[in-house]
């Protein structure tokens, strides 16, 4: 699991001090998600007068929040709680990072904005960024946990270069380029990025997925192996389980990711985007699961890893949705658990094997209202059961 949505009282909490007018809406949702200690928590944040500590407390009880909501649905693996103590995927670790200047917001998605940084200098990591969050959820959750952290090329691919592109000279501009952007990204990767992964998986993180949203946006072969040799050097000599997440791609698909994909070391499991481009009548043949075609793809190349499979959309829906399989309403599409289990099947049928198929949303639900969240999730566990029940 990714993101969830931040509710009004942890985003105005981080900087002003909340009231009891403004705990409403957590009081609501303890009593949903069957927080029992919630009295005494509020009390302590309302109390709390030291913003650091009134910030640390805020934090951990979104999380506490977030890894409750996902246990409720009946999820497998808790993810962080919802990110609740990341600002953004990117700007998130940028903010950990020495060297880097934030310059200002560019959109990314619907409604959705980051800080774009430059490089000012030679990269280092300031201080742990995925830690403390870790050793909340470590604490808290009841299932497993996966660690989502953003990899090396999407942060080097939504930065800009700065001072790794202003020293170069004698070969072509492209090539310059191109120079420039591997060496800033083996340092993410040696600066950065190594370090997290140790400072989790000595604190006891077994499964890291690395987010690279942005691959699928450059799929020319010499990006393409700047890929591979980052991820590759980021998991060099660890052991825990990795996975990678990378979704939205460019208008060929996953195709060029697919031809790539089994030369990623230790990517035991591919997180991937399908039901945004899926149709939504129920049926398990190619015909009504066009949404799933580029799956084919990873397969034909020889990827023998896990798949998790996007099964419900994560972004603004317009469209008619028959009665069997889910409801619109407003900017949101319910998806049937019924909708969920066909396209879990017809994943199955191309994969051959059920036991490598992950029921996922599409990507992370943070742009969804938790009640709209929770009726999705609700929907993926259903329809994995459904699915698994058929394949009996």
């Amino acid at each position: 699991m990714g993101s969830l949505a931040k509710p009004r009282w942890r985003t105005k909490g981080l900087t002003q001090p909340l009231t009891v007018k403004d705990l409403a809406e957590a009081e609501e949702w303890a009593g949903r998600l069957g927080i029992g200690n919630y009295h005494d928590r509020a009390k302590q944040l309302l109390s709390t007068e030291n913003q650091k500590d009134r910030i640390r407390e805020l934090l951990e009880l979104s999380t506490i929040y977030g890894l409750r909501l996902f246990e409720r649905t009946g999820l497998d693996n808790e993810g962080v709680g919802g990110e609740q103590q990341r600002v953004e995927m990117y700007e998130h670790v940028i903010r950990g990072v020495e060297g880097m200047r934030v310059l200002g917001h560019v959109q990314s998605f619907d409604y959705k904005y980051f800080n774009k940084a430059v490089a000012e200098s030679k990269i280092h990591r300031k201080h742990p960024i995925y830690l403390q969050e870790f050793l909340d959820v470590k604490e808290n959750a009841k299932g497993p946990i996966k660690v989502p952290i953003t990899g090396p090329y999407t942060l080097v691919d939504w930065s800009f270069g700065g001072y790794y592109t202003g020293q170069r000279t004698g070969s072509s501009l492209k090539m310059q380029k191109q120079e420039a952007k591997r060496e800033f990204l083996l340092d993410f990767v040696e600066q950065v990025i190594r370090p997290e992964i140790r400072d989790l998986v000595d604190a006891g993180a077994s499964w890291i997925q690395i987010d690279e949203p942005a691959i699928t946006t450059h799929p020319e072969p010499a990006d393409m192996e700047l890929f591979v040799e980052g991820w590759n050097e980021t998991v060099r000599g660890f052991t825990c389980k990795f996975s990678d997440h990378t979704c939205y791609p460019s208008e060929i698909g996953y195709k060029v990711l697919a031809e790539y994909a089994p030369k990623l070391d230790k990517c035991s499991q591919l997180a991937l985007e399908f039901a945004n481009r899926d149709g939504t009548s129920l049926g398990v043949d190619a015909k009504h699961r066009e949404g799933y075609r580029d799956l084919e793809y990873f397969i034909e190349n020889g990827f023998e890893g896990e798949f998790g499979v996007g099964v419900v959309h994560v972004h603004d829906f317009s469209g008619q949705v028959p009665s069997d399989a889910g409801r619109a309403t407003e900017r949101n599409i319910i998806e049937s658990p019924e909708l969920v289990r066909d396209r879990l099947l017809h994943a199955t049928k191309i994969v051959g094997d059920p036991g490598k198929i992950w029921a996922n949303p599409d990507c992370g639900l943070r742009t969804r209202t938790w009640d709209v969240t929770y009726a999705k999730l609700e929907s993926i566990v259903k329809g994995a059961e459904l699915a698994r029940e058929a394949s009996q």
